[in-house]
C-alpha cells in the first residue's frame, strides 16, 4: 500500500526559512532509513506558495479563475511530501512518527493519506506486460480479419 506523508506548511516554510543543518541531516538520515527498508518512493520539499498559482473552477463559470501566491497559511498549504510503500496504515503512521520535527519553527503537522489502489494495478510490471501482450494479439486479430475480409 502506498501512503503520502504530507507536510503542512507553516509561516516559516512559507517565508522560505529552513530549520538548519541539524534538521537537514536528520531528514537525510530518516530518508536513508526509509530507503534501506525499501519503503521510500519519493520525497520532495515544495517552494513557498508565493511561487505558486492556484486555478479554481466555480459552478456556472466557463473559465477558471487564476490566483497568484502567496496564499494564506491556514488554507491547508503543503510544504512537502514523502511517498512510501508499506504493508499497513499502522506502519505508515509509525514512519510518520519517526520523521524529524524541526524545533522552534511553530506547529509542525503531518497528514498520512493512502493512495488509491487502482494505481497499483497500472504500476505492476506483470500487469503492464499482460496488457501489452493483449494489445499485440488484438492488432494481429484485426490484421487477420482485414486480410481475410471476415
Amino acid at each position: 500500500m502506498r501512503f503520502m506523508l504530507i507536510l503542512k506548511a507553516t509561516g516559516y516554510s512559507e517565508a522560505g526559512v529552513k530549520p538548519g543543518p541539524a534538521h537537514s541531516e536528520a531528514m537525510a538520515a530518516y530518508r536513508k532509513s526509509l530507503a534501506e527498508a525499501g519503503a521510500l518512493l519519493a520525497a520532495e520539499e515544495l517552494q513557498p506558495s508565493s511561487a505558486g498559482i492556484r486555478i479554481q473552477y466555480f459552478p456556472g463559470e466557463e473559465q477558471p479563475v487564476f490566483e497568484a501566491g502567496p496564499f494564506v497559511t491556514g488554507q491547508g498549504l503543503l510544504a512537502g511530501y514523502t511517498l512510501i510503500e508499506v504493508n499497513s496504515e499502522e506502519e505508515a503512521v509509525n514512519w510518520a512518527l519517526r520523521m524529524p520535527v524541526p524545533q522552534g519553527f511553530g506547529t509542525f503537522g503531518i497528514e498520512v493519506r493512502k493512495l488509491e489502489e487502482q494505481a497499483d494495478y497500472a504500476r505492476n510490471p506483470i500487469n503492464r506486460a499482460l496488457v501489452a501482450d493483449l494489445e499485440d494479439q488484438l492488432e494481429l486479430l484485426k490484421t487477420y480479419l482485414k486480410e481475410t475480409k471476415i
